[in-house]
């Protein structure tokens, strides 16, 4: 990395840290830290969901899948299109429903408010643990970004860099910061990777004719992936639009319901086809760099044996001039802190306000309910970097904290939002085996029938104990009653 990149990188970094610092000095109070006063506009918001979802981790994890099986990978946002349009279609206008005269923070106060307060407990223990997984594969992007960037240091080295810049960063912002810092780390993502990243690699490797005469047809293909593989993606990506913390404190930082239900429509599309095709096709470049022997000065070996996820990295650091090089991989970094420090919050805010508040005074001063918070933060921040430490692949360790919330979660929002069926021990009941079976399915030797992902079944024993419990409690009370 030449010393220009070096000069353009810290300068960058420097610059959001200081948009961080900006913030943290303004933050006044909790609702400054989690909901940003419930006063940002759906532009800031629409960004910052996409920075959230996509961010760093994904835009990796599509880096690999294009490398690995080329532009058909594009179907993975796919379902993230469809999950943020039913969420403003569907959800949005039921959660300003419910949360109306209400100063919520959280998902799990919603499960609170919906049934009690032992299912908001236990919603907030998934949710952290959920997070926690989440923001350690986020942080493992980053080692990853920064392995290809500086090949003499290790990848473990450069986890603990990037986890320490995340878990400083986060612990001194709130959601302002993390929402103002999204906007210009994606929009200097999107353009860079759009204006730069694509065209430069586009010529570097060829260009067209190149591109059909390295690689197989089925690479240029949108039909080359399974009907069960696009299920799978489905069945984890799209319900976690309706459980995912990191998504309800931006519904609750907005001005209204228009302004949120905005904010998802842009989302929406950002994620597909936007960055999708962006995403994919850049790791289909980095394929053909590869089988050209562009990345010979790096020895990664074979293309069975290489990391498909460490094929965008390595074309960028390869094709990229100097300074731009630096601007654009500053840019994926910012991405990656930016969804690291929104899961990071989420948790933080799960551990404060749904675990411990009853555990805390409740004459605390608005400053040291601050300094909890950000103690709790650089706490979970430590956890999810020795997490990361034992972590081989982003999207795989992204896929299962996605999985273990929606198994647990999914099931019992709809029935509380959506029906007049709001048994909290049937809620409660689900949540536990919803999120008990993934977690002993994922965790089983051996595939599963038909290749079915673990959260489909996990959603159904949550589903199936929902009603039974449902059904057994209410015959219970009728029968008290009579």
């Amino acid at each position: 990395m030449a010393l220009l990149d070096v000069i353009v990188f810290v300068i960058y970094f420097v610059g959001m840290l200081s948009m961080g610092i900006y913030f943290f000095q303004q933050n006044k109070s909790i609702d400054d830290y989690y909901v940003g006063s419930k006063e940002i506009k759906s532009f800031h918001i629409g960004l910052s969901v996409v920075a959230t979802d996509v961010g760093g981790g994904f835009s990796i994890g599509l880096g690999g899948l294009g490398f690995a099986i080329g532009l058909s990978g594009s179907w993975m946002l796919f379902t993230g299109l469809l999950g943020a349009w039913l969420t403003a279609v569907v959800l949005i206008p039921k959660v300003f429903q419910f949360s109306k005269g209400q100063n919520f923070h959280t998902l799990p106060q919603l499960f609170g408010y919906l049934f009690n307060a032992r299912v908001a407990w236990l919603a907030g223990l998934i949710s952290a643990i959920g997070y926690l997984g989440f923001t350690s594969s986020q942080l493992l992007a980053g080692a990853k970004m920064a392995a290809a960037t500086f090949p003499t240091l290790d990848k473990e080295l450069t986890l603990l860099i990037m986890g320490l810049v995340a878990v400083i960063y986060t612990s001194i912002g709130g959601l302002k910061a993390v929402i103002y810092t999204d906007t210009v780390q994606w929009i200097i993502l999107m353009g860079g990777l759009l204006f730069i990243g694509i065209p430069v690699s586009y010529f570097h490797i060829g260009g067209w004719e190149a591109i059909q005469q390295t690689l197989a047809p089925e690479f240029l293909q949108l039909n080359q992936i399974s009907w069960i593989t696009i299920f799978n993606w489905g069945i984890t990506i799209i319900p976690i639009w309706f459980v995912g913390m990191t998504l309800y404190q931006r519904m609750f930082a907005s001005r209204s319901k228009k302004d949120a239900q905005k904010a998802w429509f842009l989302a929406g599309l950002l994620e597909w086809p936007i960055m999708a095709f962006m995403g994919v096709t850049l790791g289909l470049f980095a394929r053909v760099a590869f089988e050209q022997g562009l990345f010979n000065e790096f020895n990664l070996g074979q293309s069975e044996t290489l990391d498909p996820e460490m094929g965008l990295p390595i074309l960028l650091n390869t094709v990229l001039p100097a300074g731009i090089m630096g601007i654009l991989l500053a840019a994926y970094f910012s991405a990656i802190l930016s969804t690291a420090d929104s899961c990071l919050m989420a948790a933080s805010g799960n551990v404060q306000t749904d675990l411990l508040k009853k555990w805390l005074p409740k004459s605390l001063s608005i400053k040291k309910e601050l300094r909890i918070s950000q103690i709790i933060t650089l706490s979970i921040g430590a956890i999810a970097l020795l997490i990361a430490l034992n972590l081989n692949q982003v999207l795989d360790a992204m896929l299962y904290s996605y999985a273990f919330m929606v198994s647990g979660l999914f099931v019992p929002l709809v029935f509380g939002m959506f029906t007049k069926y709001r048994s909290p021990q049937a809620a409660f009941g689900a949540m536990l085996i919803g999120g008990i079976t993934n977690v002993v399915l994922t965790s089983r030797v051996g595939s599963l029938p038909y290749g079915i992902d673990a959260n489909f079944f996990g959603i159904l024993a949550a589903l199936c104990s929902y009603l039974a419990i449902s059904a057994f409690t209410c015959k219970h009370h009728l029968s008290q009653t009579n």
